[in-house]
């Protein structure tokens, strides 16, 4: 049998008609299949390989770390400089109060352990979020996504969870007392980047201060440079009690993290003690993985020039069947009519070596989330191929 067939026979499937591309090879902005075609990659494993893919100072890192040792004891009990290591890069680039981290496996986990925490830390029960937000899969995370569609079949889920429109002003009034946490994407992914309003994520802050909330910014998609700076919450300069991360905090490697002031973190260190607690959270050989891209990211500076290879793009894309195209640094989505005709521009761009997909809440939206180090001529090359299909699907 192919491997192929062995995919599909074995390995747990997440649609009807998954791409079932063979995949043996990455490196820089490129993708190679078994036949040896080459991709220019718009995904980057969902913005999770913003350095690049297979960048030689995080393998050096890897294979160095694994020399060492890789898993040894539950995270939390031993010291293991990987971690400690990151955790101080992490927070010395981050405001004076977010300085304590707890590391997860996954985005999904970290978003789980902010629940937790609120919970405990306020002594609150209800969790509020947005309309077209997506924080895991998981079924905490699932309990306060933002679709119905992907929630209905999976109920009962979490009580006491609400949601309200992502940047509507009025209904901040509806953060109470009683809330325990407020759970917002800093720049709403899955929604087809959906940028906040001018002040509303200042007022979302101003709100959860007068209730005593705690304001959790999700930035598992949008941190590490993605909007043209580390952190996206710097853009429209508002501190959150809580940031989650994941997908590009692990350098290519499985990682999570929430990060919160130590006095608020400490709530999970007694009644009950291991309040939360993980297996590979925090593993060695990721964190070493994630310190050695940060690095690279800080050092190489990719952030410089991430604002404008965005507005290539939306420059380049200019199209009558393109409805839209709104960007945030290299975090774009291209609008069209349907997702018929997205779904048949993915499928042609895929054949002519382009690889791309669509958003969970805007399926209408073509995804362009690549490399950080994309180049001008990889950018020219994606948007004259998308141009070039869009002209022979009219």
């Amino acid at each position: 049998m192919t491997q192929r067939q062995l995919f599909l026979n074995h390995v747990g499937q997440t649609s009807p008609a998954p791409l079932a591309l063979e995949i043996v090879k990455a490196s820089g902005s490129t993708l190679w299949d078994v036949n040896g075609k080459a991709y220019i990659d718009l995904i980057a494993g969902i913005s999770v390989c913003n350095i690049g893919h297979c960048h030689p100072k995080v393998i050096e890192a890897i294979k160095k770390q694994v020399d060492e040792y890789m898993h040894i004891m539950v995270y939390g009990e031993l010291v293991e400089s990987p971690q400690v290591a990151y955790a101080q890069k992490l927070t010395d680039h981050l405001p004076s109060s977010l300085n304590s981290v707890f590391y997860t496996a996954s985005g999904s986990e970290a978003t789980e352990g902010a629940m937790k925490l609120a919970k405990r830390f306020t002594g609150r029960t209800q969790i509020i979020s947005f309309t077209n937000s997506y924080h895991g899969s998981t079924q905490g995370a699932l309990s306060i996504m933002g679709g119905e569609y992907w929630r209905n079949a999976f109920r009962p889920l979490l009580p006491d969870t609400i949601q309200l429109t992502y940047n509507s002003f009025e209904q901040l009034n509806n953060i109470t007392e009683r809330t325990a946490c407020v759970i917002a994407e800093t720049i709403q992914a899955e929604a087809g980047v959906l940028i906040p309003q001018k002040g509303w994520l200042s007022a979302l802050r101003k709100r959860c201060t007068e209730t005593g909330t705690l304001l959790v910014l999700d930035e598992i998609q949008c941190a590490f440079g993605r909007n043209g700076s580390l952190w996206a919450f710097e853009l429209f300069d508002t501190i959150p009690d809580i940031l989650l991360l994941g997908k590009a905090l692990g350098g290519g490697m499985p990682l999570g993290a929430f990060i919160a002031d130590k006095r608020i973190m400490d709530s999970f260190t007694n009644n009950p003690v291991l309040g939360h607690i993980n297996t590979f959270g925090g593993h060695p050989v990721c964190c070493a993985a994630g310190l050695a891209a940060f690095d690279v990211m800080i050092n190489e500076k990719m952030i410089a020039g991430v604002k404008e290879k965005g507005q290539r793009f939306v420059r380049l894309l200019q199209h009558g069947n393109i409805k839209a195209v709104r960007a945030s640094g290299l975090m774009i989505a291209v609008e069209f009519e349907s997702f018929d005709f997205n779904k048949k521009v993915i499928d042609q761009l895929i054949e002519q070596g382009v690889f791309t997909d669509w958003f969970l809440f805007a399926a209408n939206c073509l995804r362009i989330v690549p490399p950080l180090i994309i180049t001008d001529e990889e950018i020219n090359i994606a948007c004259k191929t998308i141009l070039d299909v869009l002209n022979g699907i009219v």
